[in-house]
């Protein structure tokens, strides 16, 4: 089982950036996937998750109306796209299954700041 995720990088308050999560080693259509994220100093939250099919979405109060996850099970990858983004979106964001079952990956850094 391997979860890759990539994107992140240092936007300026206000920008967006698209996370990438490219699974392997089980069976992405069957799973509920999700994005994480932690802060420094923080626990890992739940930022955002996706039905099987990608017809049910769910997100936290703090991100609603800003980020849109999206999966695409031909090419076992889930996505997050963040626009508006905040200094307290900083963090490193991590995707795995929901409830997380799989090993965690590295995560991508996200960084917010002027």
């Amino acid at each position: 089982v391997q979860l890759v995720e990539s994107g992140g990088g240092l936007v300026q308050p206000g920008g967006s950036l698209r996370l990438s999560c490219v699974a392997s080693g089980f069976t992405f259509r069957r799973y509920v996937m999700s994005w994480y994220r932690q802060a420094p100093e923080k626990e890992r939250e739940l930022v955002a998750r996706i039905s099987e099919t990608g017809a049910f979405t769910w997100y936290s109060d703090s991100v609603k109306g800003r980020f849109t996850i999206s999966r695409d099970n031909d090419k076992n990858t889930e996505y997050l796209q963040m626009n508006s983004l905040k200094p307290e979106d900083t963090a490193v964001y991590y995707c795995n299954t929901y409830p997380p079952e799989m090993n965690w990956g590295q995560g991508t850094q996200v960084a917010v700041s002027s």
